[in-house]
This record gives C-alpha cells, sequence and structure tokens, in this order.
C-alpha cells in the first residue's frame, strides 16, 4: 500500500512502455497513444529503441497533455513495466505518488518495489497462456491484452480501440477478431479484479482540433516530392532511411503518368554515402532537384563531394537526420550535434545553408523551400532534422501547399538569351549578390557550354591556379553567402511580458520542450525573451537579440554547445554572455530541464554578494 497519495489527473500524465526489442509491443502501444488522440485529447509519444534487431531494452513514452505540451516532460506517473532486465531502472523512474503496472504471474519479493507509489498486477502471462497455444501468439497478444486492462484504468472509451482495430486490420477478419478478443480479455480482467479508474484518467476532449499526426521523416519526404525532387539516392542509415522510403511511397502515389503509368522519378541506393551524394550532384548538374538522406556518419563520407557542390556551385539537398556520434555512436538516440559539421562541411573555406526546422509541418515546408534555396544560390542545402522529429510521430498543424506557388530555378541563361549576346561567364557575378548565371547541358549548340571543375578557375570557366584570380573567386562565395541570409527563413522572436535583460536562443527539436519551460521559469519569477533560429546564415536580427540583452542562454543537445560556437563565430561575440545549455544522453530535452538549468544560474545572478563590513 502507498504511503503517498497516489496521484490524481485527467488528461495530464506521462505513461511508459517498458519491453524488449522485437516482442511486437510497439504496436500496441502506438495503438495506446492513438486512441488517446480519438478521445480528443493531445498526445507526444516518443520511441526509444536499441539499434540492434531483437532483445535488448526498448521504451515508448506516451505524454497526455490536454494543454498540448508536444516536448517531453520529464517524469513518469505510470510505467508499464514488461521487461525484467530494466525492472530496477524503470521502477526508481516513476514519480512518488504515480503507478507501476506489471505482469504479476510470477511473485515478486516485496524488495523490488516502492512504498510511494500504487503497484498494480495483472497476470498477463497467465491469461496468455491459458488462452492461446502458439508462443508467437502469446507474446503479441499479451500487449494487446495489456492494452485492454489499461483502458479499463484509464477508464478510456473501448470502442474507440476497437475502431483503431478495424482500421489495422480491414480486410483481415480473423485477425481483426482475436485482437478485439485480447483487448476485452485484459478489459474484463482490470473491471472484474481491480479498483477502475485509478487517479490518472482519460476524458473525452476536443483539444486535437485539426492537427495532424506524422512522423518528421515522411514529412519531409512528402516535402520533396511538392517540392520538385525528381531524384533521391541514398544508403541505408539510421534513422534516416524511413525519408528514402516514404519519399518511395509517396512518388508512387503522385508520380506516375496517369496515362502511361511509368514512373516520372528515379529513386537509386547507392554502394554507400559518397555514391549517393554523387548521383545527388550529377542530376542537380543536369538540372534534375535532387537529394539525399543520411545521418551523420554519412555526411562524414559525403564531405569531398559536398566541397564539389560549394565551389563548382551545383545545387543540391542533405537532407540530415541527426544522431548520437561520433563514430557509431548511439544510432538510434537522438541529437544535434552535426551543426558544424555541416555548416563547414569539406577541407578549406566553406560555409553551408542549414535548416532548422521544428515539428513536421516545418519540415514539410522547409524540405520543399530547400530545392528553390539549392537552385538559387546553387549550392548544397542542409535540411537539419533529428529522431526525435523525424522518427516519432507528432501532433502539428496541417501540412499545405499553394497550387499556384512557382519553383525558383534562380539564374539560368538560356538559348534566347545567348543568341541576344549575353555576356556568359559561369562564375561572372553580374548582379553583385555573388550568384552567376548557370546553363543546363545542351542549353545552346555552340554557346554556353563551360567546364564544371573543382580546380581553381577565372570567372570564365577557364583553369587558373593565380592566387588573384582564386581570391576573387572565393570571396564572391563569401557575397552569395551573405545574399543567403535574406532568403532563408527568418528567426522567430517571442518577448517577455516584462522588459528583461536575459533571453534565450534555441533552435529544432528544442522548441516543444522550451515553449514549455517558458512557463515553469515564469512561475519561478524568471522573465525570458526568446528568439528561435530557423536557419544558417544568421539573418540580422540574431545579431540584434544578442545585443540588446546581457545574457543569452543557448539551448541544445549536444556536448559541445555547437550552435553557440557557430554564434560566437559568425558574430563576434563575447562568448561569457552566451551561456550553455546543453543535454546530450541521446534523449529528447525535457522542460523540466531546461528550466532548472536556466533557473538555477538565473537564481545565482539574482544573489547579492556578502560585503565586509568597515570598522
Amino acid at each position: 500500500m502507498s504511503d503517498k497519495k497516489p496521484i490524481s489527473s485527467v488528461n495530464d500524465f506521462v505513461v511508459r512502455f517498458a519491453n524488449v526489442n522485437g516482442s511486437g509491443s510497439a504496436s500496441a502501444n502506438e495503438m495506446f497513444a492513438r486512441a488517446i488522440l480519438r478521445h480528443g485529447v493531445p498526445v507526444s509519444p516518443r520511441n526509444i529503441f536499441p539499434s540492434n534487431i531483437q532483445g535488448l531494452p526498448t521504451w515508448y513514452e506516451v505524454r497526455v497533455t490536454e494543454d498540448g505540451h508536444l516536448g517531453a516532460r520529464g517524469g513518469v506517473d505510470m510505467m508499464v513495466a514488461m521487461n525484467p532486465q530494466t525492472w530496477d531502472k524503470d521502477v526508481a523512474g516513476i514519480e512518488p505518488g504515480g503507478y507501476l503496472f506489471y505482469d504479476s504471474t510470477k511473485p515478486m519479493p516485496s524488495t523490488k518495489f516502492r512504498d510511494d507509489i500504487t503497484v498494480i498486477g495483472v497476470p498477463l502471462t497467465a491469461i496468455t497462456n491459458s488462452t492461446y497455444t502458439d508462443p508467437r501468439q502469446r507474446q503479441l497478444f499479451k500487449n494487446i491484452i495489456y492494452l485492454g486492462a489499461l483502458s479499463a484504468l484509464l477508464e478510456m472509451d473501448p470502442k474507440l480501440i476497437e475502431q483503431l482495430i478495424g482500421e489495422q486490420y480491414k480486410g483481415k477478419e480473423k485477425l481483426l477478431s482475436s485482437n478485439v478478443h485480447a483487448l476485452h480479455l485484459g478489459r474484463d480482467w482490470a473491471l472484474q479484479n481491480l479498483k477502475c479508474p485509478i487517479g490518472l484518467r482519460v476524458k473525452k476532449s476536443d483539444k486535437v482540433g485539426d492537427r495532424i499526426f506524422i512522423e518528421g521523416n515522411s514529412a519531409a519526404a512528402l516535402g520533396a516530392v511538392y517540392g520538385g525532387a525528381t531524384v533521391c539516392a541514398w544508403y541505408p542509415i539510421t534513422p534516416s532511411s524511413s525519408v528514402a522510403e516514404a519519399f518511395t511511397a509517396h512518388c508512387k502515389k503522385y508520380r506516375h503518368d496517369p496515362e502511361t503509368g511509368k514512373a516520372k522519378y528515379a529513386i537509386v541506393q547507392g554502394e554507400d554515402e559518397l555514391a549517393s551524394i554523387g548521383i545527388v550532384i550529377g542530376a542537380s548538374w543536369n538540372g534534375a532537384r535532387a537529394f539525399t538522406a543520411t545521418s551523420g556518419p554519412g555526411i562524414s563520407l559525403m564531405t569531398e563531394f559536398i566541397g564539389l557542390s560549394y565551389f563548382a556551385e551545383i545545387p543540391a539537398v542533405i537532407m540530415n537526420i541527426q544522431r548520437a556520434g561520433p563514430s557509431t555512436g548511439m544510432p538510434t538516440r537522438t541529437q544535434q550535434c552535426d551543426i558544424i559539421a555541416c555548416a563547414y562541411a569539406s577541407h578549406g573555406d566553406t560555409k553551408h545553408v542549414l535548416l532548422f526546422p521544428e515539428d513536421p509541418a516545418e519540415a514539410f515546408e522547409f524540405a520543399a523551400a530547400a530545392f528553390d534555396l539549392a537552385e538559387r544560390l546553387q549550392t548544397t542545402i542542409f535540411l537539419m532534422l533529428d529522431l526525435d522529429i523525424g522518427m516519432n510521430h507528432r501532433l502539428c498543424r496541417p501540412l499545405k501547399w499553394d497550387d499556384a506557388r512557382q519553383y525558383d530555378r534562380g539564374k539560368i541563361m538560356t538559348a534566347e538569351m545567348l543568341e541576344e549576346g549575353r555576356d556568359f561567364g559561369r562564375y561572372l557575378d553580374v548582379d553583385g549578390d555573388g550568384i552567376p548565371y548557370r546553363t543546363y547541358p545542351g542549353t545552346h549548340p555552340t554557346k554556353g557550354s563551360y567546364f564544371t571543375r573543382g580546380t581553381s578557375r577565372d570567372r570564365y570557366a577557364r583553369y587558373s591556379e593565380e592566387g588573384s584570380v582564386y581570391a576573387d573567386n572565393m570571396q564572391r562565395l563569401v557575397r552569395k553567402f551573405e545574399t543567403a541570409q535574406d532568403l532563408v527563413p527568418r528567426p522567430l522572436q517571442a518577448n517577455a511580458e516584462r522588459p528583461t535583460k536575459y533571453g534565450v536562443i534555441y533552435f529544432g527539436s528544442t522548441s516543444p520542450a522550451m515553449d514549455e519551460a517558458i512557463g515553469l521559469l515564469d512561475a519561478r519569477g524568471h522573465q525570458l525573451d526568446r528568439l528561435r533560429i530557423r536557419a544558417f546564415p544568421f539573418h540580422s536580427s540574431v545579431a540584434s537579440f544578442l545585443a540588446e540583452h546581457d545574457f543569452v542562454y543557448v539551448v541544445e543537445q549536444n556536448r559541445d554547445s555547437q550552435l553557440r560556437q557557430l554564434i560566437v563565430n559568425e558574430n563576434g561575440i563575447d562568448p561569457v554572455r552566451l551561456v550553455p545549455i546543453v543535454h546530450y544522453d541521446g534523449t529528447p530535452i525535457t522542460a523540466r530541464f531546461i528550466a532548472k538549468a536556466i533557473g538555477d544560474h538565473q537564481d545565482h545572478l539574482k544573489v547579492t554578494p556578502l560585503r565586509k563590513a568597515v570598522s
């Protein structure tokens, strides 16, 4: 019996499922999240899984949040402990007054429990063994049985779960009926043997609105389709592989000629990441819109070709779904640790455009925009996602597209322009923005041709290693990068209710947790202006924000505070004024972590030092 009052909360709690990878639990756990959505209550699920095929621990966390907070909160109100390997850690992670749900078929010693939580035992193995004889069925249906028990404990409407099962197994009546039966096995046992509901409850609401539930990788892939991409070259690597897989599925639906049925796209799995980016550059040079999807190790392999794209000025789009590094690192854990690697990718003096979407909706929009930017700027554009956005379902606003939108192909010298006698120099800056004109292969039978090379050349693409010629070209590339400042998505600023000399900068997947942390900080009496950076190069408003505040916290998910380094390097600011708030254990950053880190620093700033009295 708990010696602490059990947590009581409606539509505001965190449930974590602790399972074994390969046990078939993922489908049931996701169904739990979707069922709560069907109740009209927002959820924010996160899958934490190992990089092996099966056998190691996996967790699936569902934050139920009628207030709509989509970042990780921190802490667990109910633990569904289905993995003996992680039992002690899982039990320790439950909030005081929380709930422990477990398989009680085998007795557990009292030392394995805590006095300040409510323990809920359901003999899942016994129920499945008495109902099913096939070992695989026993394992799979155990997951649905605990889903049924949870539906009773949390007062969920079973008809909504049945509806989801019906959609998942449409046309497969045998599977449909057997899953519904397993659901009610668990629900009926709980109703007959446990006190239902518990303090945590799901109540029907209307807070989801018109938002959609989608993974960032799928949204980015759809953005590539709408952005005009016709070539995808890739090599499998976690957590980016689902981008290419989703692009394939979207193309099968949208990119086949309705009359002939022929595909109007090419998807190539290269022998490695270097080959993949080479294919992308070759396709782009020929006028196609092309991209690759990869992660940190792939970026490392691609850097030589990335340098070619930068120096020869060939459009390319790279979707980097970041994971924990270096080397193999933690392939299935999230981080924002490739910022410096991508910003200055390749040897020599390079600077690349980075886009930082915060959710699947921006992943869709920025992916489409990346192809316009790549052709407008004639360079590589990095779409910087991470595993948290890319592989987890997230509620976001509906994806919208303007059918009247025209693709921006940039400065293209046409055959007509050449016939008019236009002066064509492939690397000639005629407008002062650093961006030259280019021609597509075969534009004109005698005019507009040039050598594309990775070695130094003059404004007319003629080979030259003269220092002044090289410096002239490199300085033009700087002008082009400066031009990009006004083309990329601008930062979004939100000011505190009262004037403050403190600010916070954040980006990408840190955004939902940061937005929630502002409320927690306000409750502690701390006011902060905030600026969400959405792209590099930094718009001039970033420098203005820095100048307006005495201290600015930079929140990010990597060890070395890479965005902070980039800000210092590009703005020449005193690094002491930029306070790093870093989180890098591979799990998503939480609102509690941010609020504590910033709040503790703010408290320290407000402490008045003792002064020695003068006698």
